[in-house]
This record gives C-alpha cells, structure tokens and sequence, in this order.
C-alpha cells in the first residue's frame, strides 16, 4: 500500500508525515497499542513495540497478525535494562508510552503490581529515554481517571488536581507527576534547543472498540455474555462516562505527536482526549443502545452485590486540543457501537481481521477527512 495522499487543508493529523518515521509503543499487545500498530503500519512508519505478552486470550494482536509488519520485544516494563537496551537498539524518533495495568478492579486485587507497573515503569521509561539521543517526542499515555474525582458536571481541565481514590486512579496520577517532574528537572522547555525532546501525557476517557477482551470492562464483558445467550450483570448502571471508539484518541496521540515532532517543546504538557457531549453517557443508555444495535434478544441486569468504588461521574474537557491541535472527534457514539458490532460479527464469521481492522481505520480516515 503506497503512502496516503490527501488534502490537507484543515486538517489535524498530516498521515504523509509519519512515512519512514521511527515509532516505539510500550504495550503494543494490548488493544490500544494492537489499533495504534496497525494504524502506524498503514501510515507506512517504521514501528516497534515492547510489551509483556498478549494480554488477553483471545487478542487482538495475534488475530490481526499485527506482528508481521513491526518489530517486537516482549519484556516487562519494570526491567529497566531491557528497557533501555530496547531503547537504544530501536533508535526511535518518536514514543508512545501505553504498557500499564489498565484495570480498575484488577488494581484492588494487586494494588502492588499496579503501582510498581504503572509508576515504576514510567519511571524506567523515562530514563531510557535520557540515555537515547534519537527521541524528539514521548508521549505518556496516562487516563481520565488521573484526576481528583469530585463528581462535578463539568469537565475536567489539564490544570486541575491529580488524585485518585483507587490504586488505578491514583497510579495514572503518580504517573502525571512523576512525567511533569521528570520533563522540568531534565527536558525543560528553556532548555529545549540543547536536549531537543518534547514530552506530553495524554488523558482519554472510556475507550471502546472491536478487539478488546479485557476483563472487568463493560463492553467486552457484555458482548462475551451476550454471544453466550447470557444475561448481563452490571456494577453500576447509573454511572456516566466519556465514550469514544478507540481511533479517537489515537488519534489525537498521533496529531500530538507530529505536532511535538516538528514543534518542540510548544507542546509539552499535559492535553484531554475525549467525546462531545453526546459521547458523554450512562451505562445504562449505552447497554440498551448496544442491545439495538445487536438485533437479538438479549438481557442484563443491575449486580446486586457490593463493588469496591467507582466514580460515579466523569467527564473531559478538551478545549485545548480542539483549539491547539485541531483535534476533535470523528465518530458519534451510535456509529461507534454499530463498527464494534460490525467487527464482533466478521471476527465471529472466520473473516480475515487485520483486513476487517484496516478497512475500519481507512474509513475512519476517510470520514475525518484525514486521507
């Protein structure tokens, strides 16, 4: 496939710029990084990754034979070694830091591992990144939940409180931190012209999209009951979240970076990801227009018993991008729901899925005007 050609005029992501650029995503077997892999392979970027293993089974990274145009190490991301040996083996221009432990729940049950992979494998990063002389733009991919949660109605902005009540939460804080600290004490803005790397951190809201199995996540653990003729249990029905299909914010990783590349340090710091107001939805909501979408006669319920706490109400305010990067949202949610159902049904169809996965980012290309 040659390099996109497209008109550019207006455009936030410019898909010419990434041809022949080097590129290394930490946890590329995971469902983010498997789409951020494919997209950059289309875009025709030399791509590596560094990652544990396949997160889940079945995955998405070895169903879409994702593997077969990158190069790819397993290891973990708290060996600061291999890390750095990775590094600066891959000489990359540019990295998008995504390995983590992504899971709320989980991180009550190992709250340990959450923190020493989250916080400590920033960390490591971070000093590889000092070693290597070939990096222009880190991008640190953090979350929505990093912020101090009031459950308030309106979004939250790049410069209000980190926290976090859970170890999840407050690890993707730490995380923000721990980037900022690093970023002023040894990649400072004033200092750009000798150190040449630009840092930012990226906070999305709740990501969805065909390909993800991930346990203890609403739509992974309502499509694999539903395809089972089981009914759905539900923690918190009431709970509201900023949905977007997955290209969204990989999107606006991917514009930041090229902007960070070519820019410098004008865009360091800290930038929101996340839907419009119509994206910004209860559980509910998004279950019974899930269900329609599915066609079949399907049921779920409220769980009954006690969960450990979850913020009830969450919301971006993305602002700063829209205006800054000329990134905004391409999909509305139904149509999100409608490709994720599309891609459940090719993949439960024998189809070939990188194909079905490609196929779905050039259309998504195609409707942001992107290509």
């Amino acid at each position: 496939m040659g390099v996109w050609q497209c008109s550019l005029e207006g455009v936030a992501m410019n898909p010419e710029f990434w041809h022949k650029k080097r590129v290394l995503i930490t946890g590329h077997t995971g469902f983010k990084g498997s789409w951020l892999s494919l997209w950059l392979q289309l875009l025709e970027a030399d791509v590596f990754g560094y990652s544990l293993g396949l997160p889940t089974q079945p995955a998405l990274f070895k169903l879409a034979r994702v593997a077969d145009k990158m190069g790819s190490v397993m290891g973990d991301i708290r060996n600061l070694k291999q890390l750095e040996k990775t590094v600066i083996d891959c000489q990359p221009e540019i990295i998008i830091h995504m390995a983590a432990q992504p899971l709320v729940r989980q991180s009550y049950l190992n709250p340990v591992e959450t923190y020493e992979t989250n916080i400590m494998g920033t960390i490591n990063l971070l000093e590889a990144v000092r070693k290597a002389k070939t990096v222009k733009a880190l991008i640190n991919v953090t979350s929505d939940k990093c912020y101090e949660n009031k459950e308030w109605v309106w979004g939250y902005r790049e410069n209000d409180a980190m926290g976090g009540y859970d170890p999840y939460s407050s690890s993707k804080g730490c995380a923000e931190l721990i980037t900022a600290a690093y970023r002023n004490s040894f990649f400072h803005s004033a200092d750009y012209e000798q150190h040449g790397l630009a840092i930012a951190t990226a906070r999305a809201g709740n990501v969805i999209g065909g390909g993800d199995w991930a346990t203890d996540r609403l739509i992974p653990d309502i499509i694999n009951s539903w395809l089972q003729d089981k009914e759905v249990l539900i923690r918190n029905a009431h709970a509201t979240r900023p949905w977007q299909y997955v290209l969204e914010p990989l999107n606006g990783y991917l514009t930041l970076a090229e902007k960070m590349f070519e820019d410098g340090s004008v865009y360091d710091g800290a930038w929101n990801f996340g839907p419009d107001e119509s994206g910004i939805q209860s559980v509910a909501w998004l279950i019974e227009q899930l269900k329609s979408v599915w066609g079949k006669e399907v049921s779920w319920q409220q769980d009954s018993d006690r969960q450990p706490h979850e913020a009830s109400f969450l919301k971006l305010d993305c602002s700063k991008a829209h205006l800054k990067l000329g990134w905004k949202p391409i999909l509305d949610l139904n149509t999100a729901l409608v490709w994720i159902v599309d891609w459940t049904n090719a993949w439960q169809a024998d189809f070939d899925m990188k194909e079905i996965s490609q196929i779905q980012i050039q259309k998504f290309m195609e409707i942001g005007n992107l290509c």
